[in-house]
């Protein structure tokens, strides 16, 4: 074993503290509002919260799952993350697979096209009457179809499709296999890293959108969390009261839009560790062009 020298020493220790730095400059907001969420009127009145409750109290949170708009909102978010992302993983597998062929005829001219889109899009106004024309708005699929495909994933699962040698291609189209039993039996299951890290990336971008969703759904019991969320947030509108004047509890408003945020970061933060060890591999995989 190579022992290290000293620069290597002191240079290891200075990245690891500026790693350990960093890392804490990333945590301190997400603490400091769960410590708010946790905290009493008094302390949070009075600016005594940092990143530690003070005067701990779980009234906010009790508050908040009294609220039947936070249910209804919470169950459209997961509705459009779940169905969403399985239309998104769907239709990018398909066209990944038919563009990393190589004996396509005109997959050029549509790669060409999909990155054209990456560039220019349609824009708001036309998206908003396109939505219309095609009597999708105030539908959950006016939050789902426009996103049907992104351009970037596309690119990155079938660079990763073409990392997959052809001879096991070729191999199973000896035994007889047609392009749906090697995409499915085949490339799916080699793909795993990078299909893990493009669901991550698709349920991510469909739990936390929120401005597709206030300017095509008009239909409150349709709105996704993260519009519930900027309502209390922005426009301080919800259906929750403020205070509670219950014997000598009271309850903050900050404390409550605090409660509101950590319950709308909790799912995608217990998701996140079950595909973390895929995320790196698949992103770097995934990277390696033709």
């Amino acid at each position: 074993m190579r022992y290290m020298t000293l620069s290597e020493k002191i240079g290891r220790a200075a990245n690891l503290t500026l790693l350990f730095l960093m890392g804490l400059a990333a945590l301190f907001p997400f603490l400091h509002v769960l410590a708010q969420s946790l905290s009493s009127h008094t302390a949070i009145v009075s600016d005594r919260v940092s990143v530690y409750p003070v005067g701990w109290q779980l009234e906010a949170y009790k508050q908040l799952l009294q609220d039947g708009a936070f249910y209804r909102s919470f169950g459209v978010a997961i509705i459009r993350t779940v169905l969403g992302t399985a239309i998104n993983m769907t239709l990018t597998c398909l066209m990944a697979y038919s563009l990393s062929r190589k004996h396509l005829k005109g997959r050029g001219l549509v790669m060409n096209m999909v990155i054209f889109t990456m560039i220019f899009n349609g824009g708001m106004i036309p998206t908003f009457l396109l939505l219309k024309q095609l009597h999708l708005l105030d539908t959950i699929w006016s939050l789902l179809l426009p996103s049907a495909v992104s351009a970037f994933n596309l690119i990155l699962l079938k660079n990763f499709f073409q990392t997959i040698p052809e001879s096991l291609v070729e191999s199973a189209r000896i035994d007889g296999a047609g392009h749906g039993i090697i995409l499915r039996r085949l490339f799916v299951p080699l793909s795993l890293p990078a299909m893990a890290t493009l669901t991550l990336f698709y349920a991510v971008m469909h739990w936390n959108s929120y401005f597709d969703a206030v300017m095509y759904i008009n239909n409150s019991n349709l709105l996704p969390l993260q519009v519930y969320l900027r309502n209390v947030i922005v426009l301080d509108d919800s259906n929750m009261n403020l205070i509670d004047y219950s014997g000598a509890t009271l309850i903050s408003p900050e404390s409550l839009k605090a409660a509101t945020i950590i319950a709308s970061v909790v799912p995608m933060i217990a998701i996140y560790p079950f595909v973390q060890h895929y995320f790196a591999k698949g992103v770097m995989l995934g990277a390696v062009k033709e």
